[in-house]
């Protein structure tokens, strides 16, 4: 007996017995199951500026857990260990999570649950009740992911996602393909759906002579800013990892690329090369989200608008008892 796997694109086909290439996902008495339901590998309370989202309520913590698993894979992963790898994992029910976030609601700042570190969505199953739990209980959910997922689970998880940030990890198929064993249409596709229904960040990797070539990124750039020119980007260093040794992101093309992404999108960062950024105005250059040892809400957003000029920002959440 064989059956396809719809979660994503791969549409593995699988026996009894068998894995996908998510090597997560089995055949057991004629039904799909997920071997990494439960299995939480990492599990911290972060600074949601590390997600990274930095337009998402700015200055508060998110505890964040990951499993095991992912459906790509990129010769550069800088979380290997966990995403092609098999490590030692703790067992957690949905509830044992949902509780442990609850305890830790007041007393460090914390808003929610993240999935992440490796691909959260490999366990679909898990993320998906535990994230509805969750939101139950009044708290946030995120998903950092890469987006490889097909459209109706997509369209699943996204009912009970508040905020994601989208590795998209090339404007190119060729890319996708040699280096990532995916296709970037998909990906795409999904970051579109996710704008419709979610806050959307993206995380773009940064990878000398894979995915530096100017006129492509610019591309994306151009592409991105169709959805919204408020999109959040984030342009982050590549260090040697996994498969790949070469030398790290040149800091020249970061800043490069940076200028370049600017022409089109009115909120591009640096990640990966030292102190975070804070967010600026576009249109009058206020200082809107200071970020230093704890990031800020300044006075100068109030209600998602500009106090020097009105403007607004429909991607800004503010945090709660922020100024804005």
């Amino acid at each position: 007996m064989t059956v396809t796997c719809q979660l994503c694109p791969h549409a593995c086909q699988l026996r009894a017995g068998s894995l996908g290439r998510c090597r997560q996902r089995t055949l057991r008495d004629g039904r799909i199951v997920a071997l990494n339901y439960g299995q939480v590998s990492s599990l911290a309370l972060d600074p949601i500026e590390k997600k990274p989202l930095y337009h998402f309520y700015p200055g508060t913590t998110i505890l964040s857990l990951g499993s095991v698993g992912c459906n790509l894979r990129c010769q550069y992963c800088q979380n290997y260990h966990i995403a092609q790898e098999q490590p030692e994992c703790k067992e957690m029910q949905p509830q044992t999570v949902v509780n442990l976030a609850q305890a830790t609601r007041r007393r460090a700042n914390n808003i929610g649950l993240a999935f992440t570190y490796n691909e959260p969505a490999v366990g679909f199953e898990f993320v998906l009740e535990t994230a509805q739990l969750a939101q139950s209980k009044g708290l946030k959910t995120v998903l950092v992911t890469n987006g490889y997922l097909q459209a109706e689970p997509w369209r699943e998880l996204l009912k009970h996602m508040d905020a994601l940030n989208i590795d998209v990890k090339a404007f190119s198929e060729e890319v996708y393909r040699e280096l990532c064993g995916g296709s970037l249409a998909p990906v795409l596709r999904n970051v579109e759906l996710a704008w419709e229904l979610s806050h959307v960040e993206v995380t773009y990797l940064v990878v000398p002579g894979v995915n530096d070539e100017p006129k492509a990124f610019e591309q994306f750039t151009l592409w991105l800013a169709d959805l919204s020119p408020d999109i959040p980007l984030h342009l982050t260093r590549y260090f040697p990892s996994y498969k790949l040794t070469m030398a790290p992101t040149p800091l020249t093309t970061l800043q490069q690329l940076a200028s370049l992404a600017r022409e089109h999108l009115n909120f591009v960062y640096l990640g990966n090369v030292g102190p975070l950024e804070s967010t600026y105005c576009p249109q009058c250059g206020c200082l809107l989200i200071q970020r230093g040892l704890v990031p800020t809400v300044t006075p100068n957003l109030v209600q998602r608008k500009c106090a020097g000029c009105g403007r607004y920002f429909p991607t800004i959440m503010a945090a709660e008892g922020a100024s804005s």
